[in-house]
């Protein structure tokens, strides 16, 4: 037997979510040796936009420079603009070379800096050190 096609002709509207509109939020910039990471949030930490150097269009060894970390950044600063963001908090991450550029990037978007914090892990008690030595 054939099966039959039960077609639905009637069409359901997708609905569009108007734009959020955040006046503040946060940055969270993730500089590594190899990549700079940056994470837009409002300020109860739900993630608006993000970028990096290598989703900027750079590739291996240029990932790792200040210029790629302010391309990235200033991608996201453009985002946070349509969300009609004015003030964020910048949340740095890591010993890379794109730390002072990105805070000089989005301070050159136009957004005002309220909070510069430094949240590299820094450990306690450090790696297990060397055993003694025997003469």
């Amino acid at each position: 037997m054939a099966k039959k096609e039960i077609k639905n002709k009637s069409k359901v509207a997708k609905k569009t979510a108007a734009p959020k509109q955040v006046s503040s939020g946060r940055v969270y910039v993730t500089a590594t040796f190899n990549n700079t990471l940056v994470t837009l949030t409002d300020s109860t930490g739900n993630t608006l936009a993000w970028g990096s150097a290598g989703g900027s269009g750079f590739k291996g060894a240029r990932k790792a420079t200040p210029f790629a970390a302010i391309t990235a950044m200033e991608k996201v600063a453009s985002k946070a603009k349509t969300f009609g963001m004015t003030a964020v908090e910048v949340y740095i991450k890591g010993p890379g070379p794109g730390r002072d550029a990105s805070i000089r990037a989005l301070r050159s978007a136009g957004l005002n800096i309220t909070m510069i914090a430094d949240v590299t892990p820094v450990p306690y008690n450090g790696p297990r050190a060397k055993k003694k030595r025997r003469v």
